[in-house]
């Protein structure tokens, strides 16, 4: 009863730890942009959620680490990734960050942290208010 209460705050939860990750990752990006040599970090979620909660519902266990995976992934072993992108280069010192696109992102993410915060607010609102009609 209590995992279907807090079952949508779980996925806010991840989504939140990937704006975080992917926060980290911009502001290292931008700290490099003059380090030769280096190479952008991003971080890859979405891709790994939408499969997820795409799956058919049916999944097996796994006793052991060399067993096949059966079914969709759970949402419990999704994580925010960050890789580097390495296959590009803007310029002759093999730095492949470009500060518009870094700030763009930044941006972007920003205002996707603050929706998740307001609507995990808005959950949170909604369970209190469920508390508290429950005492009367």
């Amino acid at each position: 009863m209590i995992n279907r209460i807090f079952s949508g705050t779980h996925i806010l939860e991840k989504a939140l730890d990937a704006t975080w990750k992917r926060n980290e990752a911009i502001s290292h990006n931008i700290a490099n942009v003059d380090t030769p040599g280096y190479k952008k970090k991003e971080v890859v979620f979405e891709e790994e959620l939408a499969k997820a909660l795409s799956g058919s519902g049916f999944q097996g266990i796994k006793t052991r680490d060399k067993h096949i995976q059966i079914g969709s992934f759970s949402v419990d072993n999704i994580h925010p990734e960050v890789v580097e992108r390495g296959s590009t280069k803007l310029r002759v010192d093999e730095n492949n960050v470009d500060i518009d696109t870094e700030m763009t992102a930044l941006a972007t993410n920003t205002i996707k942290h603050h929706a998740l915060i307001q609507k995990l607010n808005g959950e949170l609102q909604r369970l209190k208010n469920i508390i508290n009609e429950g005492r009367r």
